[in-house]
């Protein structure tokens, strides 16, 4: 079964890594729309409007979450997005996307299996072909 790769969400504070991120994905998936937004809370937002079916804010097919973010955390987010209902979920494949994976990051990710895998940042050509392969062929 194929899955589409249509929106991707970006949750990041880091506007380096953002820049590089989109611009890998825009070259290595050009039809993809690529959303960003800079800490957890702006991304539960989006991700309200996206379930409720608003136009402007496409439900995500693959969310990219940093762990260390101001604001709102990537598991202070996780512990919300939890509560989002499975069959608005299904669609979604979340990733993490960390500077820092510490033993213990990596321990407490465990916690949540919304999340599939994790990645050091920025992504690597390699990485995006592995991704799309696994979870979008």
């Amino acid at each position: 079964m194929t899955r589409p790769l249509n929106t991707i969400l970006l949750i990041d504070d880091d506007e380096t890594t953002n820049y590089l991120n989109h611009r890998l994905l825009s070259r290595m998936q050009p039809n993809a729309n690529i959303q960003v937004v800079t800490n957890g809370e702006e991304a539960l937002e989006y991700l309200q409007k996206a379930f409720a079916g608003d136009s402007n804010h496409p439900a995500p097919n693959l969310i990219f979450v940093d762990i260390k973010m101001s604001v709102m955390d990537g598991f202070e987010f996780l512990e919300d997005y939890q509560h989002f209902p499975d069959y608005q979920k299904s669609q979604t494949t979340m990733l993490m996307l960390t500077s820092s994976a510490s033993f213990y990051d990596l321990e407490k990710l465990k916690k949540y299996p919304d999340v599939r895998k994790h990645y050091s940042k920025p992504l690597t050509e390699a990485d995006v072909r592995e991704i799309v392969g696994e979870y979008f062929s």
